[in-house]
């Protein structure tokens, strides 16, 4: 009889309003009780890849895994691991040192779960839009893999927002405004994608506003209300979810720097229960002023909390599967 084996189940962007919910679910419980499961990763590792920076991704990832009883191991493969060659059958004679399918490969046989953080370039949007750098590590390392940011998605993070919101939130479907925010920088689309497909996904109303230049793409916000006058998408407003992000039609460009956009009290004076909400880090008085972190509003420290929770519940999903 042929050896039919089970596809490999992954995380790395939203599947469906059940699994949500059950993803939501489950993180709660963890978070009213984080060793409940204690053994259940026991003799298991999870590798951590980041070719980029982080904080919260990080720590939150390796102490969800130590909820677990599993070992997270953590690897800078940007500083610490050799230059990766990306495409298939190039001739490695040049400052590429290592080829990912080796390395991909290798890494597979060593850990049971693959964690991996990969930002866009925001020079090329097709292959940004392939997520080519990340997807090439799911191609060839054979074990499920959780995404920790990949050039489109933030899928981690917008879980631990959909959690925070659920814990917050007095209505079935509370009305949740996406709001762009300066910055001095370009800065990538995942966060306010993930959000938003998220979002949508789980059957909340959402409202974007932008200034004129900004849209995002639509695969991620059909169905979402598109406002260019901030003070009126922000009227009535439950949750404000503030954030920052380049152009996507004019591919990684800042087109305007208006410091109008930034949020603050009086921008909710027709908002007044409204909660806020940032992935962070934040650019204080840039995007978000103090008055709006630090008031009884701001629900940032608590969606950083819920990262913890939100991973737990995934790298749990995962072993089960």
């Amino acid at each position: 009889m042929a050896n039919i084996s089970k596809p490999i189940t992954h995380f790395t962007k939203f599947e469906s309003y059940e699994l949500g919910i059950q993803l939501i679910d489950q993180a709660l419980l963890y978070k009213h009780d984080p060793f409940v499961d204690k053994l259940k990763g026991v003799g298991k590792r999870i590798g951590c890849i980041f070719l980029n920076p982080s904080l919260r991704t990080r720590v939150s990832t390796q102490l969800a895994a130590l909820n677990l009883g599993m070992e997270p191991i953590i690897l800078n493969m940007d500083k610490e691991g050799w230059a990766l060659e990306m495409n298939d059958g190039a001739v490695m004679n040049r400052d590429k040192v290592e080829h990912i399918k080796d390395a991909a490969a290798v890494l597979g046989s060593y850990f049971d779960i693959l964690a991996i953080r990969a930002f866009p370039s925001l020079t090329n949007r097709e292959e940004d839009l392939a997520d080519f750098v990340f997807n090439q590590f799911v191609t060839y390392c054979g074990k499920p893999v959780i995404s920790l940011e990949s050039a489109i998605r933030h899928p981690l993070q917008s879980l631990a927002d959909q959690i925070t919101m659920k814990e917050n939130s007095t209505k079935t479907k509370p009305k949740v405004v996406l709001t762009w925010a300066p910055h001095i920088k370009a800065i990538p689309h995942a966060v306010a994608n993930s959000f938003s497909e998220w979002t949508l996904g789980m059957n909340y109303d959402l409202t974007i506003t932008h200034p004129v230049g900004y849209e995002l793409d639509e695969q991620f916000t059909k169905g979402a209300k598109l406002e260019y006058d901030q003070n009126k998408a922000l009227e009535g407003a439950d949750f404000v979810y503030v954030k920052n992000w380049s152009s996507f039609n004019d591919y990684g460009k800042i087109l305007q720097v208006d410091s109008n956009w930034m949020l603050t009290n009086e921008h909710l004076k027709d908002a007044p229960d409204a909660k806020i909400m940032h992935c962070l880090p934040v650019r204080r008085n840039v995007e978000l002023s103090d008055e709006m972190l630090d008031s009884s509003r701001s629900l940032v420290q608590e969606q950083a909390k819920n990262r913890v929770f939100a991973a737990q519940a995934v790298i749990s999903h995962l072993l089960d599967s």
